[in-house]
């Protein structure tokens, strides 16, 4: 399974979790622009920190739909000693040997490039511009990062890894 990338207008954020039509109609929009070419204002740079980093090319107005976190899923089970850095839960049922993952190693997107905040600082969550999403489209769960506040163009993007479940070691983060 391989889910798409795609981006633009300002999507209705709901605690979960099914799309809205209205919501709906927006990613259906978002892809179509995907596919005629038409790209999110992001851009992958290399800091010598932190690696590689998604920063803004051009203001992002808060709660924009920004990406899909692509990648083909599997099974947590069948993943946890592959060394893919960039492994992303999908599901997590009462069952821990079904937890389904986004693995965006063979196939992804520029979601795998936007950094984590250090959970552990006082100052990680001043840096959290985008928050990651989980919504029902059509019967199936998808990851979608949408900004949380503005964001300036220049400014680097950075989501909480933990967001959804306290499993990620962040103490490292920058």
């Amino acid at each position: 399974m391989y889910f798409l990338i795609c981006w633009c207008l300002t999507i209705h954020l709901l605690t979960l979790k099914v799309l809205s039509k209205e919501d709906k109609e927006t990613i259906e929009f978002c892809r179509s622009m995907l596919k005629r070419g038409e790209c999110p204002p992001l851009l992958v740079v290399f800091d010598s920190h932190e690696g590689f980093t998604v920063q803004a090319d051009a203001y992002i107005k808060d709660l924009t739909f920004l990406t899909e976190y692509a990648g083909d899923v599997d099974y947590l089970k069948n993943r946890e000693n592959d060394g893919c850095d960039s492994i992303m839960t999908l599901l997590s049922p009462a069952d821990p040997s079904q937890k389904l993952v986004i693995c965006p190693d063979k196939r992804g997107n520029i979601a795998r490039f936007i950094n984590g905040i250090n959970n552990h600082t006082p100052d990680g969550k001043k840096k959290q511009n985008v928050k990651c999403v989980r919504y029902d489209i059509d019967g199936e769960c998808h990851v979608l990062l949408v900004a949380c506040r503005d964001i300036a163009r220049g400014e680097k993007l950075y989501y909480d890894y933990n967001g959804h479940e306290y499993a990620y070691p962040t103490h490292h983060f920058v």
